[in-house]
């Protein structure tokens, strides 16, 4: 009977601590509990090391990951896998055996806040075979610098260093890959990596070598405004937080993580900051970018008054390379052919809707592929444990995409 009482009770605690309200048109909800409490658990511990004086929290949080998730580089009969250096940065290379000759290539950067992930991780790895073996392509995944001991602009440096050396004569001639047929791409902080890189080597006159397509997965664009509606309507949604997403622009920024505050109240970007002009604060205005449908009920946060110095503080807040939905209607302009996914429970939500728009408006051929049971980060999300409903579908219409644009 005791054990029994004591069953009930750890059942009735393990399931307290898992439920979480979701809203009701979320894809598959106690998956996404199960991921969120493991991922709350993680991140606890990381919390509690770090407050210890153990170790920093995201060195915990990363070791924790590499350990459920990090895979040597193993080949099979469809693709050859091995990890090597592109331009200098760890990269691991996927290289579909037999079809072509020519193949199409991609490089591709991992998420997890420009701090955490790695492409040598069992998801992205399984990704990248995937796109390797049905798109008949060279796949490079990137291992940029992380947080904390690289901060801006050193995962940019890293993403644009590898980028150059992917559209080189010699690694486009070693690999077989087609330069008609070359696409850059990443997902969450590895989208606003594919972004930035796109912005600027569009914009390269010297380079004869560039990219067909650009392919966007839940990017991460700015860090102005942490009450867009998205930010608003999933600022409880796992699996990113409202608050974790301006510790990893922070983290990232290399800037004091006391700002936290001040970011979530939207202080930073006050109508008497100086730094931010008329012009900037129009190209994330969701008033005017955002369609109805996703502006819904929701209102503008715009302070008169806010903290002064903090954009003296953190002035990369305004960097393009860092936020790149502040790029000048130009710079856009020049960018290759774009797919942009979004899900509709995920506080980035609109930094991609936004983009979309902004491309647009610049003449840039866009596909938007938003997904209404989507959350944050469903499409790694495909394989076992997880299988994800909806992130299969998204990683399904992304290959698809590529397939047919590439």
């Amino acid at each position: 009977m005791r054990l029994r009482l004591a069953g009930a009770v750890l059942l009735s605690a393990a399931a307290y601590y898992v439920y979480l309200p979701l809203p009701s048109g979320v894809s598959e909800p106690w998956k996404l509990m199960l991921l969120d409490a493991l991922f709350r658990s993680f991140m606890q511990a990381s919390d509690v090391a770090h407050a210890l004086g153990v170790c920093h929290r995201v060195h915990l949080l990363n070791r924790l990951v590499s350990w459920v998730e990090e895979i040597e580089a193993r080949s099979c009969n469809a693709v050859h896998v091995a990890d090597s250096t592109l331009g200098g940065v760890p990269t691991r290379v996927f290289q579909p055996k037999g079809g072509k000759q020519l193949k199409r290539g991609v490089i591709y950067f991992h998420g997890g806040g420009w701090a955490l992930g790695s492409g040598r991780m069992r998801s992205y790895d399984l990704l990248c075979r995937k796109m390797a073996e049905e798109l008949d392509s060279v796949i490079m995944s990137v291992d940029y610098r992380l947080a904390p001991e690289a901060v801006f602009p050193d995962q940019y440096h890293d993403a644009l260093a590898a980028s150059r050396a992917f559209l080189s004569a010699q690694v486009l001639e070693r690999y077989s890959i087609d330069p008609e047929r070359v696409c850059v791409s990443g997902d969450s902080a590895g989208g606003n990596l594919a972004a930035a890189v796109a912005q600027e080597l569009s914009s390269d006159d010297g380079l004869t070598v560039k990219f067909k397509v650009q392919a966007l997965i839940y990017p991460v664009l700015q860090a102005l405004d942490f009450y867009t509606p998205s930010y608003q309507q999933n600022r409880a949604v796992p699996i990113l937080y409202r608050p974790v997403m301006a510790r990893f622009w922070l983290q990232y920024l290399g800037a004091d993580m006391s700002l936290e505050p001040l970011l979530l109240a939207n202080n930073h970007s006050s109508l008497d900051q100086p730094a931010i002009s008329g012009s900037t604060r129009s190209k994330l205005d969701w008033t005017a970018l955002l369609p109805a449908e996703r502006r819904k009920h929701f209102r503008p946060v715009v302070k008169e008054t806010g903290s002064p110095g903090v954009m003296g503080k953190v002035p990369q807040l305004l960097d393009v390379r860092a936020a790149p939905l502040l790029a000048d209607q130009g710079v856009l302009g020049r960018t290759p052919k774009a797919y942009v996914m979004t899900c509709e429970f995920d506080v980035l939500r609109d930094d991609g809707l936004m983009y979309v728009r902004r491309l647009q408006s610049a003449g840039v051929a866009v596909t938007s592929d938003h997904y209404e049971d989507g959350f944050h980060g469903c499409m790694v999300f495909a394989y076992l444990p997880m299988m994800s409903s909806v992130g299969q579908r998204s990683m399904n219409n992304y290959i698809r995409w590529l397939d047919q644009n590439l």
